[in-house]
């Protein structure tokens, strides 16, 4: 029988980008007992998967080696939890998370090996949390490449002599460092890294008396590597802000009184109190009292739902207005915030890495460019007695053509430039790979609260009776005053734009479940539901319909009951943003299905998805969201998940690429692969279309720089051209493809 297989969890610091993962995962599976490896550049995570005892330090080291820092997190046996890892078939409904809470997890306690105390300083030295970027090691090794290289050039030129010997001690500032980690990469089964390319060719340039040129080469990739790194750090360890959504602490029943304890000591039966205006903190269900409760960080909902005794609620939501007593459901680590931390984290290392282009290029191009070189330099002379020195200089000109200039530079400087054009148009991408996969997506799943719509309700239709709008609004604006909630700021906020007077209300008192109640200029006002109105006033067959039509747009709509008569109705409805149908439209017109995942009511979603021409999937949990996301992906599409709250994380983070909608929580935009700053649902199609253009350029920028590159490489064995022009071909390669990358700076969309 084979045995289980057991696994066990590294947080890893430094990684930035799909190499990193992959040098990493590579060094991993060479050892001894390790049956897999899934690495997460976003999770800053490594979850080795090992039949037997897993020698820890071996793991620690091997990857130390690397250059990155490496903490021991976690391990598991082999069961409901280990499965939660087996990402590609795994179904989280119904999944067994005790005793697996990563977001309260100390990773204080484990074994820690950085790149301080094993291995070389390495080029990928990440920020520790709240560091700025310029103050890592990487910025501090880039500076002082760049210083070299610029203090080469005034000494170069006054003392001409020393010249060589200024630029290969500025050449070497930035490539020991490169060069170390080129070797540690080779001896951990990458040999052709893009630290072994950059190395090569320096060594190369260097060789032929190009030591100038190659000191700007490598101070250019490591400028090229920092700003990739910028961008990637900003996802680091920002899920766990969805904790302080729960509170720290609660209020139990004890002995007849109260005890405030913390929030992670509470068990399942617990009874607690929740006062108005506290978040409640655990699962649970209310045993006694009713109140308004706030489900946006979990649902979506956009208009708090009332809720009674027998009813669940869910830690992190707001109780808004009443006492209420919650018998706990879940422990602490097993609460609704808690799943959405799990989801997340899970969703993250299920991702494949995407290698970047030139590292899986550098696996042909580098061995053959340095095979073609050996083999210009030595043939000829061996068997067709040729000039030694002649083919030497041959072999070292192809040598330089091969120098990888145009292609390390050209690429991200496309990618550069596509982010920054996005950037200033509002459009926000989290590094190239995310910018590449944008012309992939064939498939877009759009929340409806905040993403499509506005996020808060409007009033959308007053119908009156016996009185006009202005007066209805009047006095309904008068019972409403100083209320937060959503239905009472939109009428508040349709008197005001409406310039309806708000008069004051004597004896204005919320009544539990039904509405609001009081006299305005001696008028007896009620102001609530359907139902509770009928109880106030006889209603017509007329007024009736009026209220079930409203009902069946998805409109909420409050009844005015004046002196005992039905005076008017006001519907509200969180309403589309301006551009969603023509966002929507401009997807379709790319050939990108839409659809709607919501928590909000079928009714309300399947309204506002009729208007604008989207599927629509209602009612919906965090978790559904991201089976959702899941279930398209099946189908074969590659799915863009757009949303801006926490209930959307799991699903963002699931998503082939997630998107943050402008005025999103932190933690849907640190989730998020991009970001829409501004708001409009035309943006998505928008990045579609950047991310097209930008990769039509990288095209043409590899044909421009290989098909240099080949032309020399012709002319050179013939004869025809040597070591400037092989200078030349390189250098003007990196200026005709920086050029046309530059043209995406006047990208207009």
């Amino acid at each position: 029988m084979t045995a289980p297989l057991r696994q066990t969890r590294f947080k890893i610091g430094g990684m930035d980008c799909a190499s990193c993962a992959a040098k990493v995962d590579t060094a991993v599976r060479r050892l001894d007992g390790v049956a897999d490896v899934s690495v997460s550049v976003t999770g800053a995570s490594m979850t080795v998967s090992h039949g037997g005892p897993l020698n820890d330090d071996k793991v620690l080291r091997q990857v130390a080696r690397l250059g990155y820092g490496i903490v021991r997190a976690e391990a598991r046996t082999d069961g409901p939890a280990a499965k939660a890892h087996d990402h590609a078939d795994h179904d989280h409904e119904g999944h067994d998370y005790e005793g697996h809470d990563h977001a309260g997890h100390d990773h204080g306690g484990g074994q820690q090996i950085t790149n301080g105390a094993a291995g070389p300083s390495h080029l990928h030295s990440h920020a520790e949390p709240g560091q700025a970027w310029w103050r890592t090691r990487r910025a501090a090794l880039t500076l002082a490449c760049a210083a070299a290289l610029l203090a080469a050039y005034g000494i170069g030129n006054l003392y001409p002599v020393a010249e060589r010997w200024v630029f290969l001690a500025a050449l070497l500032v930035g490539l020991v460092p490169i060069a170390r980690r080129a070797l540690m990469a080779a001896l951990a089964g990458t040999p052709f890294s893009i630290e072994m390319l950059m190395t090569i060719a320096a060594a190369g340039a260097v060789m032929i008396g190009a030591t100038e040129e190659a000191a700007a080469v490598v101070v250019l990739f490591l400028i090229g590597e920092l700003l990739e790194g910028v961008a990637a750090g900003r996802a680091r360890a920002s899920i766990q802000g969805l904790a302080d959504l729960v509170p720290k602490t609660a209020l139990v029943e004890r002995g007849g009184g109260t005890v405030e304890v913390p929030a992670e000591q509470l068990g399942v039966g617990d009874v607690i109190v929740v006062r108005p205006g506290d978040r409640i903190p655990a699962d649970g269900e209310i045993v006694e009292g009713s109140s308004d409760i706030d489900e946006a960080p979990v649902t979506g909902e956009s208009t708090p739902k009332r809720k009674g005794v027998a009813e669940a609620v869910f830690a992190g939501t707001i109780n808004s207005d009443g006492v209420l007593k919650v018998r706990v459901t879940a422990a602490a680590s097993d609460n609704t915030i808690a799943r959405v931390v799990r989801l997340v984290e899970e969703a993250q290392e299920a991702k494949a890495p995407t290698e970047r282009f030139i590292d899986r290029f550098s696996r042909y191009y580098t061995p053959g460019v340095l095979a073609v070189g050996a083999l210009v330099a030595l043939l000829p002379p061996l068997f067709a007695g040729g000039d030694w020195s002649e083919w030497i200089y041959k072999g070292l000109a192809i040598l330089l053509i091969g120098c990888p200039c145009a292609l390390v530079i050209s690429t991200p400087a496309a990618i550069a430039a596509g982010l920054a054009t996005g950037a200033r148009r509002g459009l926000l991408m989290k590094g190239g790979a995310v910018l590449e996969g944008f012309r992939r997506i064939t498939a877009v799943a759009f929340d409806k609260t905040g993403t499509l719509t506005a996020g808060k309700p409007v009033v959308t239709d007053i119908v009156v009776y016996g009185r006009d709008e202005r007066n209805v609004l009047a006095l309904a604006a008068a019972l409403e005053q100083g209320s937060s909630h959503p239905l009472a700021l939109a009428i508040l906020d349709r008197a005001k734009a409406d310039k309806a007077p708000v008069p004051p209300a004597l004896s204005a008192k919320a009544i539990s479940g039904k509405g609001v109640e009081g006299c305005v200029g001696g008028v007896a006002v009620f102001l609530g539901s359907g139902p509770a109105a009928g109880e106030r006033a006889d209603m017509t067959q007329a007024q009736r319909l009026a209220i079930d039509s409203l009902n069946g747009q998805g409109k909420t709509v409050s009844v005015l009951v004046a002196d005992g008569v039905v005076a008017g109705l006001i519907a509200m409805r969180d309403e589309p943003r301006p551009d969603a149908a023509a966002g929507v439209t401009a997807l379709k017109a790319e050939g990108i299905r839409t659809v709607m995942l919501t928590g909000d009511n079928r009714r309300t979603a399947e309204a506002i998805a009729a208007s604008l021409g989207i599927e629509a999937r209602a009612e919906l949990l965090p978790q559904d969201k991201q089976r959702m996301i899941g279930e398209l992906q099946r189908e074969g599409l590659k799915v863009a998940k757009v949303g801006d709250g926490i209930n959307d994380a799991p699903a963002l983070a699931a998503a082939d690429i997630g998107i943050a909608m402008g005025g999103g929580t932190d933690v849907a935009l640190e989730t998020a692969d991009a970001a829409i700053l501004h708001g409009r649902v035309m943006d998505v199609a928008r990045m579609v279309r950047l991310s097209r253009a930008v990769m039509a350029n990288i095209g043409q920028n590899i044909i421009v720089a290989l098909g240099l590159k080949a032309v020399f490489l012709v002319t050179t064995i013939l004869g025809i051209t040597g070591l400037w022009p092989a200078i030349l071909a390189d250098t003007g390669a990196t200026v005709l493809v920086t050029a046309n990358a530059m043209r995406l700076l006047r990208w207009r969309g």
